[in-house]
Formats: C-alpha cells, sequence, structure tokens
C-alpha cells in the first residue's frame, strides 16, 4: 500500500512573495496564512496532510505540515522537501531528543519533547518512567500519532502511552478534546515523581495538562534553598509544586493554595510519602480571595511563591494578562515578613520577561514595599528554547527580596 506521505503523492503548497523566505531559510518554524497562496486546492487540503513548500518562484525549499484552518497555515517539519515523514523519521527525532535528557537526568522523570525545539511541532511528551504522555497540539501529529507512538514505545520501551488531547491549543488547530490510552494500560494510580528531593503524585489521566509541572524544576530547586526554617506560602500550588520541594529544603511549616481540591489531595500524598505531611498544610480557594483573606488574618511568611496559570495567553490578552500578574504581586507583598523573600512566576509567551517583570516590580511598589531582584529563573533544560521562536521561552521566574 502507497504511503500517503510520500513524497511523490503529496500536495505542494506556495507562499507569497511578501512571506519573510529569510526568517524561514533561517529557521522560523511557522508560516502564517496570510503568506500562504491559498488557492482552492490548498484550502481542500485536510488538516495536518504533509507537503511540499515552495518559494514563490516555485523552487522547493521544505517539508510541512498544512492546516488550511488554522492561523499557522504550515508547519516546516524538515529542510528536506524530499523528507519521508514516516515511523522511521520520528524515531530518529525521538532518539535526538531521549540522548539530551539521558545526560541530564540519572532517572526517565522529564520532558522529552518539547515541540518546535525539538523539530516535532506542536508535539509535547513528558515522561514518567514507563508511561509516557502525548500532546498532539497540532493536526498532523494528531493525524500520525500512530507512527509517534509506534517509535516512542520503540526508542523509550516505555510500556504505557496516554494522549493528552486538551488544551486552547488543540481547539486553535481545530481539534477535539480528547485523553486516551492509546498503548498499554493506565496507570492505576498516581506516578510518584521524586524531584529537588521532593515526591510529587503525577495524575497523568486527569490531572492538569500531563500530570506534573517538569519545567519548574530549576525554579523549585531556588525557592528550596531559601526555604530552611522558613515558613512558606505557595500559591496556585497545583500538586505541591514550591511548596513540597520547600518542605524538602527544610521550611518549618507550609500552607498551599490551590483551587482544586484534587489538585491539594495529591499534593497531602506527596507530604506524605516524604514524611513530612505534619509540616504541610492546604487551603482551598480562590487565590486572589485567600491572599486578600491572609492579609486580613495579619499573616505573616518567610517565602511567599505565586505560580499562577497563563494570565495573557495571546497578544490580544497581554495588557489584560500583565495588570493581573501585578495585582498578584501587590496582594502577595504584604504577606511577605521584612527580608523575606517574593518569587513570582509566569508562563504566558506574551509576556515578556521584562513586562512581567515590570508589572510585578510595580505591584510590590503599589503595596507600600520595596523589592531586590534577587534571581531570573526559566524552564529546565529539557525545555529547550527555540532561538527563532520567542513562544518556547514562556516561563519567567522572578524572585525579590523585600
Amino acid at each position: 500500500m502507497t504511503d500517503p506521505n510520500s513524497s511523490d503523492k503529496r500536495p505542494v503548497v506556495r507562499i507569497l512573495p511578501k512571506a519573510d523566505i529569510r526568517a524561514i531559510r533561517h529557521g522560523f518554524p511557522w508560516i502564517y496564512a496570510n503568506e500562504m497562496v491559498l488557492d482552492r486546492r490548498t484550502k481542500a487540503l485536510k488538516p495536518g496532510v504533509i507537503a511540499t513548500l515552495q518559494d514563490s518562484n516555485r523552487e522547493p525549499i521544505g517539508t510541512v505540515a498544512v492546516n488550511p484552518a488554522s492561523k499557522i497555515a504550515c508547519r516546516i517539519l524538515d529542510r528536506d522537501p524530499e523528507l519521508e515523514v514516516d515511523k522511521g523519521w520520528f524515531v530518529g527525532r525521538l532518539r535526538r531528543a531521549l540522548v539530551h535528557r539521558e545526560r541530564l537526568f540519572a532517572e526517565p522523570f522529564y520532558r522529552l519533547v518539547h515541540a518546535e525545539a525539538d523539530g516535532l511541532p506542536g508535539v509535547i511528551i513528558d515522561r514518567f518512567g514507563d508511561c509516557a504522555v502525548v500532546q498532539p497540539n497540532a493536526a498532523w501529529a494528531d493525524r500520525l500519532l500512530r507512527h509517534l507512538v509506534g517509535a516512542l514505545v520503540e526508542v523509550t520501551g516505555v510500556t504505557s502511552v496516554v494522549m493528552n488531547g486538551t488544551g486552547r491549543t488543540r481547539t486553535l488547530e481545530g481539534l477535539d478534546e480528547k485523553t486516551e490510552v492509546v498503548f498499554g494500560a493506565a496507570p492505576k494510580a498516581p506516578i510518584p515523581v521524586v524531584m529537588n528531593g521532593a515526591t510529587y503524585m503525577a495524575d497523568v489521566m486527569g490531572g492538569q495538562k500531563t500530570g506534573l509541572f517538569f519545567d519548574q524544576r530549576p525554579n523549585h530547586a531556588f525557592a528550596a534553598g531559601l526555604a530552611r526554617g522558613a515558613r512558606v506560602l505557595d500559591m496556585f500550588s497545583h500538586v505541591g509544586g514550591f511548596g513540597l520541594a520547600a518542605l524538602a529544603g527544610g521550611a518549618s511549616e507550609v500552607l498551599s493554595v490551590d483551587g482544586s481540591q484534587a489538585a491539594l489531595d495529591l499534593a497531602e500524598a506527596g507530604a506524605t510519602a516524604m514524611g513530612v505531611a505534619d509540616r504541610f498544610a492546604t487551603r482551598r480557594g480562590d487565590a486572589f480571595d485567600v491572599l486578600t483573606a491572609l492579609a486580613a488574618e495579619k499573616q505573616k511568611f518567610d517565602v511567599v511563591i505565586c505560580d499562577p496559570p497563563a494570565f495573557a495567553p495571546s497578544k490580544a490578552a497581554a495588557e489584560k494578562g500583565l495588570r493581573a500578574y501585578e495585582r498578584v504581586a501587590r496582594l502577595a507583598a504584604p504577606l511577605v515578613a521584612e527580608g523575606g523573600y517574593l518569587g513570582l512566576c509566569s508562563c504566558s509567551h506574551a509576556a515578556d520577561l521584562t513586562s512581567f517583570r515590570n508589572a510585578s516590580a510595580r505591584g510590590i511598589g503599589k503595596a507600600g514595599r520595596r523589592g531586590q531582584i534577587i534571581h531570573t529563573g526559566f524552564a529546565g533544560p529539557d525545555h529547550p528554547l527555540m532561538p527563532q521562536l520567542a513562544e518556547s521561552g514562556y516561563l519567567k521566574a522572578v524572585f525579590f527580596r523585600l
């Protein structure tokens, strides 16, 4: 049977003369719909189809995945216009990604594939020992999921693969939301993951995103270094991210706050597994309400960490998002004891570091506090940044001493 992705059968798409061909040749991985020749034939292509990309002079310049229904009309897979996108190609990309992670980590708990930066546009893969969670957030990856999963099992030896098809990105690609086991069996319980001396419980079937945020690992470690003997407040804690790391670092007590009781239950399970449940407490509620209530209770903490969701998920939401980050800083700063530390995080790619840092500083100032920036952190090295794509450097963590 002929492979539908074979280069001699697949369609051809072309960019307009106004497209930034230099950026494409220098590694920019996307081509927007307004840079494409979107004729009737191209518009009729099924989302996720593999095509040969031509420049405006009809010269082949690469192999792309096409989605006429998305603002990102093409994602560049390779500069080779004759490339066969088959299981073997996936194996090569995954092996290259695995070599890097195995050099970084002694145990198989990490982000294995970080989308464009690892040469698999729109694909996220987090590894939890013998289980991998795949997020095919682009139509081409959803369409070729069978090849991807087969290559993943071959390269890593995992015994179960979960597809997590949820989130805003899939919606923008016109994809359905679903979570299902696509290889092996579902884990029977949350998976314990040890990082920075703390134990986290990852619910890969029902938790947020893939079940755990590996990207904050180095920032957890920095916060843990501030926590010895300290009273710590972990806002937007999810499954205990900063709080459990602080306990591993010797915190005297930790209060973790989140809106999800299921996440807090997993955090408590992690504290129990660590043997530090007596120093760990949780509080469920809206973060802004809880911050206000803690101030009314005249609570003070030596270390306060706020790691909210993406308040600025797009450029259109950037201004509103920055106001929300400023508000977090303004409400959190009064809770920090004199000489204590405030860590503020953003996972919004639309809020650049300078804008986020300035919004945080404004919030601290409006709270009547003064702060020194002592550390700026980013995602760990298993979340590589693609230099040509600012969106891949989404995570920022700024630590102040007040």
